[in-house]
């Protein structure tokens, strides 16, 4: 019996280090956050490659998500997992860079990631350890050089066509660097959208309160370990675990996706029935009879290979 549950923990171990973390998804939801009569948008979501050198069969898969045409691109964060990996994350988003795009940085994009024990993985812990810092500035800089805007502690407006889309975005709470003093109150567009990398709920209820339509997140990996039946293991954040990925409501009006993610640690290589994803969501006015009292609950997300 003791051979037979080690080979099994060995089989498990091989599948979620060896294949798992590479079984690129493409996620998909359709959520109901536009005034009535908008057109439809289609924003791309991406976030937490933690791109090491290599990592050639990643940067082409993401490198053929431009192949979707959406409307907007938003990254939430995370890029980083080596002080060599810009000129990687550039080559993976290249042609995305071309579209209209947003994002906010993450931890893993100021500091590398360091060896940790498993086990801390899985329980609550206020302890942040950073590794030596990264070259997040480049990065920076060569995202606003490609027309990208930094959202971070800014209120930005854009016009994809004839939609009004108002963004703000604060810097990582897992790090405490969120500053929503500095871009609190109601903004007028046809989507609000609220960028963070990781779903605290204080900054989540900052954004509900000043009545923004959407709000995008990483940081979760969507739990990088699930069980089935289960879920989630732990967020390695505040949100509950029933969010850990995907498409959910916040309070009785705004939607929350948070994206699982496309990397992982080096110290951590390892997913298990939580593939790495990006997603793409449609985004469609909220149905007629409900939009007067209370939004419409999100479209359920589905993988699609």
């Amino acid at each position: 019996m003791a051979i037979g549950a080690t080979t099994t923990g060995a089989a498990t171990v091989a599948y979620a280090a060896g294949y798992e973390r590479r079984r690129w998804t493409l996620r998909e939801a359709t959520m109901a956050v536009l005034p009535e009569g908008t057109r439809p948008l289609r924003i791309l979501h991406v976030s937490d490659l933690h791109l090491t050198p290599g990592q050639e069969s990643k940067k082409r898969w993401v490198s053929e998500l431009a192949s979707l045409e959406p409307d907007l691109v938003v990254n939430t964060g995370d890029n980083l997992a080596h002080p060599k990996a810009v000129p990687g994350v550039l080559a993976a988003l290249g042609p995305l860079l071309d579209l209209p795009g947003l994002f906010v940085f993450g931890s893993n994009d100021y500091f590398g990631p360091t060896p940790k024990n498993p086990a801390r993985y899985l329980r609550k812990s206020q302890r942040r350890s950073h590794g030596e810092p990264l070259p997040w500035r480049d990065l920076r800089a060569a995202f606003v050089e490609h027309g990208w805007h930094d959202a971070t502690h800014q209120r930005i407006f854009l016009d994809l066509d004839d939609v009004r889309v108002g963004v703000s975005g604060v810097d990582d709470p897992h790090l405490a660097l969120d500053r929503y003093e500095s871009i609190s109150g109601p903004i007028t567009a046809d989507l609000r959208l609220g960028l963070t990398h990781s779903p605290e709920p204080r900054v989540l209820d900052c954004f509900a309160a000043d009545g923004y339509d959407l709000v995008l997140a990483g940081h979760t990996h969507g739990g990088q370990l699930r069980l089935p039946g289960y879920g989630a293991l732990v967020t390695n954040c505040g949100l509950d675990r029933s969010r850990a990925r995907g498409a959910s409501r916040w309070g009785a009006r705004m939607h929350l996706h948070v994206s699982a993610g496309l990397g992982t640690s080096p110290f951590a290589p390892v997913r298990f029935a939580c593939p790495p994803e990006a997603s793409l969501l449609t985004l469609v006015p909220r149905p007629i009879e409900v939009a007067a009292r209370k939004e419409a609950p999100a479209t359920a997300s589905a993988d699609v290979r």
